[in-house]
């Protein structure tokens, strides 16, 4: 009897074990990989009749797992580019066939073939809003004259533990060997698919500036911009604008850091810093009070590290370079 109960016990646990597996998450790293969601989410852009009036629209759409979809839309164009940031517009939407359908208010989009049909009640066509690809102004910056150069994919012997993964990329959890004070920071980073994850889940990571400023990474495509999603700087501030592109585009973070200046072991003045979100400025001149949460290093006079957050998501990055000043 006590065999039978014990190899029940073992069936059951490795029953939930196997449950608890597959709801994990998936996290896609190739696009070639991706599933039928994946060609319909990203940015759509265009113009569409409002009371009469030729508008520019841009709009998000964000693929959530199982064909579900949620889509943002943007008066004036997409977020850095013509948007007004005021009014955002969301709706939700269902993949059924080879076509996405989206109910919003008075209006019905339809996704198909690299374009959003806008339609009124009646069902006149309001206009088109077509698939577009934007790519940050600083992708593939060289690193200028004098810049140490920490990552350019043939070596990641700058960092600790360093690991390249099999196409070259740098893997998170690194964190540089090299220490900075004041300096100007060039990164790019991909963040995976992870269509069924959810808030902090859903393609995290951050890189800590002295390795002890988190700015976060997260795929936060179509969100509001928080503190604590990508560009945001966590309990600190929020982006001013959220230019967080769609997971598998390659992004970039250039940084202003000016480190905070101490009077033996008193704070005279808090370490300050700029940030550029995919060439957008989502914080300018931005006092930091204290260090964010997860640092590896307290609040000091020392040079401090570039380190890339491990939260168990596979981002990646490459053309990592830093300019000393």
């Amino acid at each position: 009897m006590r065999t039978i109960a014990r190899s029940m016990t073992v069936t059951l646990l490795g029953v939930l074990v196997s449950l608890a597996c597959a709801a994990d998450p998936v996290a896609v790293t190739d696009p070639a990989a991706a599933d039928a969601d994946f060609k319909f989410q990203g940015e759509y852009a265009g113009v569409l009749k409002v009371d009469g009036d030729e508008q520019k629209w841009g709009a998000q759409v964000i693929a959530l797992g199982d064909g579900k979809f949620h889509v943002v839309g943007y008066e004036g164009g997409l977020p850095g580019a013509g948007w007004n940031e005021l009014d955002r517009r969301e709706a939700d939407g269902q993949l059924r066939g080879a076509t996405v359908t989206i109910n919003a208010d008075d209006t019905t989009l339809t996704l198909q073939n690299g374009q959003i049909l806008v339609t009124d009640q009646a069902g006149a066509n309001l206009g088109t809003l077509t698939k577009v690809v934007r790519k940050s102004p600083t992708l593939g910056a060289k690193p200028p004259q004098g810049a140490i150069v920490l990552f350019d994919g043939t070596t990641a012997d700058h960092f600790e533990p360093g690991q390249r993964s099999d196409d070259g990329l740098l893997i998170e959890g690194a964190t540089s060997k090299q220490k900075f004070g004041n300096f100007s920071c060039h990164l790019e980073f991909c963040l995976p698919y992870m269509p069924a994850a959810r808030g902090q889940g859903r393609s995290n990571s951050g890189c800590y500036y002295q390795g002890r400023y988190e700015v976060q990474m997260l795929d936060s495509f179509g969100l509001e911009g928080k503190d604590n999603e990508c560009g945001g700087i966590y309990s600190i501030a929020a982006p001013r604008i959220n230019m967080c592109l769609p997971p598998l585009a390659w992004q970039t973070y250039d940084v202003d850091f000016t480190t905070a200046v101490f009077d033996q072991d008193k704070k005279v003045k808090n370490a300050r810093i700029t940030i550029r979100h995919n060439g957008v400025v989502i914080h300018r001149d931005l006092e930091l009070p204290g260090v964010t949460a997860g640092n590896l290093l307290p609040e000091n006079a020392e040079p401090g590290p570039i380190h890339l957050q491990d939260h168990g998501n596979p981002v990646r990055y490459r053309n990592i370079w830093v300019v000393p000043k």
